[in-house]
């Protein structure tokens, strides 16, 4: 299979899809991979680095887009991305589709077949793909939060770990996933005083057996979201239904509880976000103020460390590549049920039902389209 790498275009995107390593084993199992110029250069992966691994350096993405039968990327595709797609040809990377309906309808125009890493799964039911950035996401959460609680960031001035002889800061964390586990890990370890909200009963055992009284964890109610929010001083939303629209659980009246300078950091915006006043934001310009309260919604948080990102996303995306090259996406899908939970959309239909649910489309099972 021919294989290509565009370069990342969104703002401040430098994570790439294969790394020289990954190029390597495709290329070792018979493929051919091309990679967009400096595809890789934003975190030290070279042109040279890709060629000794075996790939081809093209100048532009229009020739990735052109010759390529498996697009592989990191973010979802922007419009003029998608508009260069073609009919069955096979695009895997993250799509994040149940809130953006311009990408929706883009896909199901160009009649592409289209994986999505955060709809995949495993044999537990987890996200295998989904993990290694939630991991990311969630321990910069603390960072970011707390560099937000500066007053040079118009914060409320508060340090989370506190001092001898000062409480330390509060952090009130929704959702005790992956994201909120490793926020609520971050954050222990600054010494702040940490609470994570969840519905999950068999969750919250867990979490308890983990970690004990270093943790608080309550069940997600709104009585207690009203409480625990209204105290905190960092809220972190790490909410996440898989393929849909992310619940809103934090009213903006809510906001108006808040200590003003406190921070909403919203893992959950790739899927709309969990806050009735999130939008999306970028690095170059990553925060807002809404009733005194500051906001943190950047759409690609792991993007800020980009190397770290990338080599952790490719050792989870990597498997899944090679089975989709090497026994080519039908065989692929058909026997793997794991990977077909991936499949959002092809040719021209939505397979994902979460997605048809978000936008009001007719849902066609993946073996159906696929003729399987």
């Amino acid at each position: 299979m021919l294989i290509g790498v565009p370069k990342e275009i969104k703002n401040h995107e430098y994570r790439v899809g294969l790394v020289p390593s990954s190029v390597r084993e495709l290329v070792h199992n018979g493929h051919q991979v091309i990679i967009e110029t400096n595809a890789g250069g934003g975190i030290g992966f070279t042109d040279a680095d890709y060629e000794a691994a075996g790939a081809s350096i093209v100048a532009t993405a229009a020739e990735v887009f052109a010759k390529a039968e498996m697009v592989v990327k990191v973010k979802e595709p922007q419009e003029v991305e998608y508009k260069q797609l073609r009919e069955g040809q096979l695009l895997f990377t993250y799509l994040h589709l149940a809130p953006d309906a311009p990408q929706t309808h883009g896909l199901l125009e160009s009649g592409c077949v289209a994986v999505a890493y955060e709809t995949v799964t495993d044999t537990k039911g987890a996200l295998p793909l989904l993990r290694p950035m939630s991991e990311v996401a969630g321990r910069m959460s603390v960072h970011v939060g707390a560099n937000c609680l500066h007053k040079a960031a118009n914060g409320s001035g508060v340090l989370l770990g506190g001092v001898p002889g000062v409480a330390p800061g509060k952090v009130v964390i929704i959702g005790g996933g992956v994201s909120g586990t490793h926020a609520a890990r971050m954050a222990m370890g600054l010494e702040a005083e940490v609470t994570i909200l969840d519905r999950s009963l068999p969750r919250i055992d867990e979490l308890n057996s983990l970690y004990g009284n270093k943790l608080k964890v309550v069940y997600s109610t709104v009585d207690a979201i009203e409480k625990y929010v209204s105290e905190a001083d960092l809220v972190i939303g790490a909410v996440l239904v898989p393929g849909a629209s992310a619940p809103k659980l934090v009213s903006r009246e809510l906001l108006g509880k808040m200590r003003p300078g406190s921070v909403l950091v919203d893992i959950a915006i790739d899927q709309g976000g969990c806050f009735e006043t999130s939008h999306a934001t970028t690095h170059q310009d990553p925060t807002y103020e809404v009733d005194g309260i500051i906001h943190y919604c950047v759409a690609n948080m792991p993007g800020a460390v980009a190397r770290t990102s990338t080599i952790a996303l490719n050792n989870a995306t990597l498997p899944f590549a090679l089975a989709l090259a090497n026994k080519g996406y039908k065989k692929a899908l058909a026997d793997d049920p794991h990977l077909m939970e991936g499949l959002n959309v092809a040719f021209g239909k939505v397979t994902c039902e979460p997605v048809a649910e978000a936008h009001g489309l007719e849902y066609v099972a993946g073996a159906k389209v696929l003729g399987l």
